[in-house]
């Protein structure tokens, strides 16, 4: 696994769909084959494909709510854990939290956007903007821009790493 994103939690509109980021005025589609992780444009019920490149999905709460300002800390109680769990199993370069409100229901430190120093093993942690709509200042631009950041480290470090023993990663 390439890396893994992270959401904060299942917003409405992904629950009826029960596929992630399922608002179509959400970018994270968008943005994700933009900045190169995919090789074509998915649906919110594609999201299984994204194994296929390498990418996989969580949330940091569970729980459906309107807005993630309904989110209470009692909701996070168990991310950690579950964060720590899927990197010993799928040991992903990269878990990118999409928003700094997921990364902070997780570890309660207030993040700036990038690679973060808190690791989870060899995993590195990266903070992007929120995709959603309600994210109106975040330009396109500047979304772009981080999630380019987050795919230049993730196949930086396999392009580079002695397991790969230098492949070229497509």
């Amino acid at each position: 696994m390439r890396v893994v994103f992270c959401g904060i939690n299942p917003g409405r509109w992904s629950a009826r769909a029960g596929a992630a980021f399922a608002n179509p005025r959400n970018d994270f589609w968008r943005l994700l084959h933009a900045a190169g992780f995919t090789s074509r444009l998915l649906e919110p019920s594609e999201q299984a494909e994204l194994l296929t490149f390498g990418v996989g999905l969580t949330n940091a709460a569970r729980r459906t709510t309107r807005g993630s300002s309904d989110l209470r800390a009692a909701d996070f109680e168990d991310a950690r854990e579950r964060l720590e769990r899927l990197t010993a199993d799928y040991c992903p370069t990269a878990i990118g939290f999409v928003g700094k409100a997921a990364y902070h229901g997780v570890f309660r430190e207030r993040p700036e956007h990038g690679a973060q120093e808190r690791r989870l093993a060899e995993t590195t942690l990266f903070v992007l903007p929120s995709t959603s709509p309600a994210n109106a200042a975040a330009p396109w631009d500047e979304r772009l821009r981080w999630f380019r950041a987050l795919r230049q480290l993730v196949y930086a470090v396999e392009t580079y790493s002695p397991s790969t023993k230098s492949q070229p990663v497509s």
